[in-house]
This record gives structure tokens, sequence and C-alpha cells, in this order.
């Protein structure tokens, strides 16, 4: 073989050794990108909670990242903002559906029948709209005004009592989430400022939450409370309207909380509609926030638009596992 030739045939066959080489490596690199694709990140994994088939992310190593964060600032930074119905109480058990605030009063047995009837068919009307996919929140607004407009006229018409509250709480079927207690007593216990942000009945939710021993000192409640004359009887209602669709008003009347909490610039949000992710708009100062939305209903339409909103999506599930992961973590 002359010399040429074996020049040819060397450099044949360092190229198929360069291509072999090649190729080994830059599947290495797509073996290794695909296990840190797929690889859950530490703290992350750390926590079992997460691996529940309840629990939706759309970015892990945002949320990584977030809690973090988190537990960096530690208690002396914390604060949570957090809405009630639906989110701190449970939606449903065993496919039975929990009452709201309001639904405790308006199934009492103080409302008469017709009372009754006629707040059902408001819920029935109105609540399709708040919870529809395809409408805007500035489409919503007007029918929630007109809904909680109606509803509260209704119930002014009833006359309730203000001593048969406690009552009407205890025959209700009311429930907080699993791991309610450990959630409020943690945060006690660490004088993490709990500010509850709801659209039902401040009353009632006081009631709920005062019955299950968890309306600590650290908690403050802004809802629709009631107004009462000196018999004790419902005539109207305090201050301005709160509903699902107009908390980043309430948020920022709420400034001036917020500004005594001014060291307080890391939050956990809780809410279970989009309406809720105002909730914090009244915060200057926010550093960290993970947002933690609940979604209970309408699932498959809404489960996009949940993951695009917040951190973490918690679908179908009646605990606060999660959360409370997270703050023994943080605390």
């Amino acid at each position: 073989m002359d010399k040429t030739a074996m020049v040819k045939l060397g450099a044949a066959a360092c190229t198929g050794v360069s291509a072999l080489l090649g190729g080994v490596v830059l599947a290495q690199y797509v073996v290794a990108k695909k296990k840190r694709a797929g690889k859950k990140t530490r703290i992350i994994e750390m926590m079992p909670q997460f691996e529940k088939s309840t629990v939706h992310m759309k970015d892990p190593e945002r949320v990584e990242q977030i809690i973090c964060d988190l537990i960096k600032g530690g208690a002396s930074k914390l604060q949570i903002i957090t809405d009630f119905d639906m989110t701190l109480s449970k939606f449903s058990i065993n496919g039975k559906r929990c009452p709201t605030c309001h639904n405790i009063v308006d199934d009492c047995k103080l409302v008469t029948d017709e009372g009754r009837q006629k707040l059902l068919q408001l819920r029935h009307k109105y609540y399709p709209i708040e919870i529809d996919p395809h409408l805007t929140m500035e489409e919503k607004y007007p029918f929630m005004v007109e809904w909680y407009f109606k509803a509260h006229s209704l119930l002014v018409e009833q006359r309730l009592e203000r001593d048969k509250l406690a009552e009407v709480v205890r025959e209700s079927d009311v429930a907080l989430r699993d791991g309610f207690e450990q959630f409020f007593d943690r945060l006690h216990q660490h004088n993490v400022p709990v500010f509850i942000f709801s659209a039902g009945l401040g009353d009632v939710l006081e009631e709920i939450i005062n019955q299950a021993g968890v309306y600590h000192a650290n908690v403050k409640v802004v809802s629709n409370f009631m107004d009462f004359d000196d018999n004790g009887v419902l005539k109207g209602f305090k201050g301005e309207l709160i509903h699902v669709y107009n908390k980043h008003d309430g948020a920022l009347k709420n400034t001036e909380y917020f500004k005594q909490l001014k060291e307080y610039s890391n939050i956990i949000l809780l809410g279970d509609s989009m309406g809720d992710l105002s909730m914090a708009d009244g915060v200057s100062n926010v550093e960290t926030i993970l947002k933690i939305g609940f979604l209970n209903d309408k699932v498959e339409e809404r489960l996009d638009a949940y993951l695009d909103s917040y951190d973490i999506v918690l679908v179908r599930d009646e605990t606060l596992e999660v959360p409370n992961a997270i703050l023994q973590k943080v605390l």
C-alpha cells in the first residue's frame, strides 16, 4: 500500500473515531439533560407532600428558588395573605359540597323557605358566571356586584339576629381543610401575621375560626361585616362591598395595615380564584411571594390559567399539607 493510501486510510479511521466519540458525547449530553429535566429540585424533593397527584407546578425550579428565599428570610420576614371560602375551608367532603360563609346563612333555619329559595336561585344564576373560564374578570365584575347586592338585601329582609349566628355555624356542614390546626398554631407560635381577606360574611367567618379554636391574636380578618341595630337585628352591612373580583381595591384600602408590617416583605398567598391573586397589592415592599392556588371546580377548563398565575396549584386537594410542609421548612 503506498503512502497516499495509508494517509487516506488513517484519516478515514480518525474521522470514524471522532464521529463515534462525538456521538457518544452527544448521547451523554442528551441523557444528562433529560435527567436534569426530570430531576426533582432539592428542597421540594425533601417534602413528600409535593409527590401527591394533586400538586401541579408549571415551573418547579422557580418554586424551588422562591421557597429557598422564604427559608432565608425565616419567620421575621414572613406574612400570610389568604382567602377563606374554599381556600382555608373545604370545597367538598366525599363529593358533597361544603358551604361558604354565605351558604351557611342562606341555608339556615333563620331564613324563611321563600327567602332560601330566592337565595338559591341567585346562587344558581351567578356562580356559573363566577367560575366561567371564558369570561374575563372585568366582564364578571358587574355580575358579582349584582349578586352580592341582591343576596345581602334578601338577608336584611330576614331580620337575622346576631346572637343566633354561633348556633347557625355549629349546626352547619362547614369544615376547615385538614391540617388547619397545625397551620394556624404554627403561624401563631412564630408570630407570623395572618391576613384573611374574604368576600364572605365576616361575622360568620370569625365564628367559624373561633369555634375551631384558631382565632389567634396574629389573625386579622377583612370581610363583609354585618351591621346590627340596638336590638341585635341585621339592618345592613358595614363599609364597602368586597366580592371575588374587587380584592385589588380592598387590598389598597388596607395599606395602613401592611405599612405596619413593612419588615414582613416575604408573602405566602393562598387563594382559590383569579381574583385572589391581587390580595397582596397593598404590600409595597414585596421581596418574595409564593402564590398557592386551590383549584376546586371546572378543573380541566381552568388548570392552564391557574398554572400561568399561581406558582403551585392544588387540584381537588382538601388539605393544607403542602402549605404546612413549606411552613415547616421556613419557620
